[in-house]
């Protein structure tokens, strides 16, 4: 069977976690914890990076620094995750949808202005297969509205705009290492800070309201309750797991693209008899190879193809139902304007195997079963 994912493992990471073991430090900032801080910093262009316990919880942090209240707007596509809306929905905003580009399945930027009201605070951006939205465009609206953008950077860690990281661009980035990403750490995540500023109250935010990171650094001689908070710092043992691939990185990334220029070059003839619709990556992105869809004529096709490549031993699923389409969307959220594209295109998107188990032969058994469907 060709599983659609399987967790990532280099081979280190009980090493790692062994060692976060013997050196008694199992819990949050560790170690392993400060290594994957400064790896990211570095890597990410980024003045401040926390892991978090989840993409989802360094979405709420995001939320938390930008004091969302209730009564503010927040924009961003249908098409993705519920924790994009969540960390929002939770401070009592209304997210605002708007449609999505059929060509990258990201958030049009050209849509975004229309919806953008008195009530609005931020732009929340996610870059779909870890490619970037077109964030000059997206960043020159919120200085002219003065809004806050934060990246849902969940399936975007070594992607660039313009040679810039994502994640990095809007005032906060927000990173995901649960299991299905590229870099795993079973669950977690990461928030990555633009104002250098803003380092402190996150902290606090991060350590249950308290000032622990100073104390640790020796800055204080006691720590207290200074404002509100939560636990969202990850275990050491976590973060161990984390760096034993992010010392890969590289080698990480260059082979998941080998395999996703696989999937192109050899669907490229059924793409160009109209069959199906392979991913689109502007100029300007460098992507990841977060995974690799393919798009069918209709949902109903979708269906059939489904289920011939699980006969097949393949697994192949769907992604995203819209948020707008569903029961929370609908009681917390408004589509601004016309759904041209959201709905449609997320009915006929597929999603192929893609994790760091796939080989070589993998790819091309998926891409001629998928041919053979079309025969």
């Amino acid at each position: 069977m060709i599983h659609f994912n399987e967790p990532p493992f280099t081979g280190k990471e009980f090493e790692y976690m062994r060692q976060t073991v013997e050196q008694a430090h199992i819990c949050g900032d560790g170690y392993f914890t400060k290594k994957c801080h400064a790896w990211m910093e570095e890597r990410m262009q980024s003045p401040k990076v926390l892991l978090t316990t989840s993409c989802t919880h360094a979405l709420e942090m995001a939320a938390l620094l930008l004091e969302i209240r209730p009564g503010d707007e927040v924009i961003m596509p249908s098409y993705t995750f519920a924790s994009t809306a969540d960390a929002f929905v939770m401070r009592g905003a209304r997210v605002v949808f708007v449609d999505i580009r059929p060509d990258t399945m990201n958030m049009d930027e050209t849509l975004i202005e229309d919806a953008i009201t008195e009530r609005t605070r931020a732009i929340c951006v996610m870059h779909y297969a870890g490619v970037a939205c077109e964030m000059d465009t997206i960043m020159g609206l919120a200085k002219k509205y003065s809004l806050a953008v934060v990246e849902d950077a969940a399936q975007a860690v070594m992607s660039r705009y313009k040679g810039i990281p994502l994640g990095s661009i809007g005032d906060y980035g927000c990173f995901s290492f649960h299991e299905t990403k590229n870099y795993s750490m079973g669950e977690g995540g990461a928030l990555l800070i633009r104002a250098i500023a803003n380092r402190e109250r996150a902290e606090i935010i991060r350590e249950k309201g308290t000032d622990r990171s100073k104390f640790w650094r020796g800055e204080v001689d006691k720590y207290t309750w200074v404002e509100f908070g939560s636990s969202y710092l990850p275990s050491d043992l976590n973060a161990a797991y984390l760096w034993a691939q992010l010392e890969l990185a590289d080698e990480i990334n260059d082979r998941r693209l080998e395999l996703w220029k696989i999937y192109a070059r050899e669907l490229q003839a059924l793409a160009e008899e109209g069959k199906i619709q392979l991913p689109f990556v502007p100029r300007d992105c460098e992507h990841n190879a977060h995974m690799f869809y393919i798009k069918t004529a209709d949902i109903g096709q979708r269906s059939e193809l489904i289920s011939y490549l699980k006969e097949r031993k393949v697994g192949a699923v769907f992604h995203y139902i819209p948020l707008h389409t569903v029961a929370a969307g609908k009681k917390y959220g408004v589509f601004h304007g016309e759904d041209r594209y959201t709905t449609r295109e997320s009915e006929r998107l597929l999603r192929l195997p893609m994790h760091n188990n796939v080989t070589k032969e993998n790819v091309l058994y998926v891409c001629e079963k998928i041919r053979e469907f079309y025969r």
